[in-house]
């Protein structure tokens, strides 16, 4: 029987054994009758013995170690009756105690709880305190500085660049830039010369044709010359 399954239940007189817990209670046995039942936590409130700590002169301190000064000490235990002889014991056993704090009633239990603890041989000591495990030190890594990134030049000014070497070789001439006004320029004068000639050509051809009424009265004054008279 472990020392820290032992519990004291409010409005029960002895110690208990904590079998299993649930959310409304939990199932105990009773260190003076081996008796098992369930006791409700909505009526009556549990006290694991490591948890409860004795008034002294300096400092709180814990059951364990009232209860360890009387398994030590060679005082044969009080009468639980008699406040007197109580108090007398524990003035030898352990005299820091604050018996202005610290009641009657409270040793009558203190005697009590301890007398069930030896009849039933349990072993008065704390439960062991679960180590945890310490994370390992890692040693910091190096900070790695990242490359700074050179800034790519604007398009624009790459085209300017790319054209400026060409302008400067020597030996080429720079081409003729065409605007869109030279082109409407050259159209209108072909269209108007071609206008201009059309016209001339169609006048030149009918002066030269000769028309038809002139050469028809031509032949027929030759056709009504008089013949030569007769002698």
């Amino acid at each position: 029987m472990e020392y820290s399954k032992i519990i004291a239940i409010t409005g029960l007189p002895g110690l208990f054994e904590l079998i299993s817990s649930k959310s409304d209670g939990g199932i105990v046995r009773s260190l003076d009758d081996k008796s098992t039942r369930f006791v409700s936590s909505r009526v009556h409130q549990f006290s694991h013995l490591e948890s409860i700590e004795v008034y002294t002169t300096r400092h709180n301190v814990n059951l364990v170690d009232v209860l360890k000064a009387m398994e030590g000490g060679k005082e044969k235990l009080p009468d639980e009756k008699d406040a007197a002889e109580l108090k007398s014991y524990f003035e030898k056993v352990y005299p820091e105690l604050d018996f202005e704090r610290v009641y009657t009633s409270d040793l009558k239990k203190m005697v009590k709880w301890y007398s069930a603890l030896v009849k039933n041989e349990v072993e008065i000591k704390l439960s062991e305190p679960v180590a945890e495990d310490e994370p390992e030190e890692k040693t910091p890594e190096p900070i790695k500085e990242k490359p700074v990134k050179k800034a790519a030049p604007a398009k624009a000014d790459t085209k300017a660049e790319k054209k400026a070497p060409e302008e400067a070789k020597p030996g080429k001439k720079p081409t003729p830039v065409k605007t869109e006004e030279s082109k409407p320029a050259k159209k209108t004068t072909a269209k108007k010369e071609a206008a201009e000639e059309k016209p001339a050509k169609k006048v030149a051809a009918k002066k030269s044709a000769p028309s038809k009424a002139e050469k028809k009265p031509a032949t027929k004054a030759s056709a009504k010359k008089p013949a030569p008279k007769k002698k």
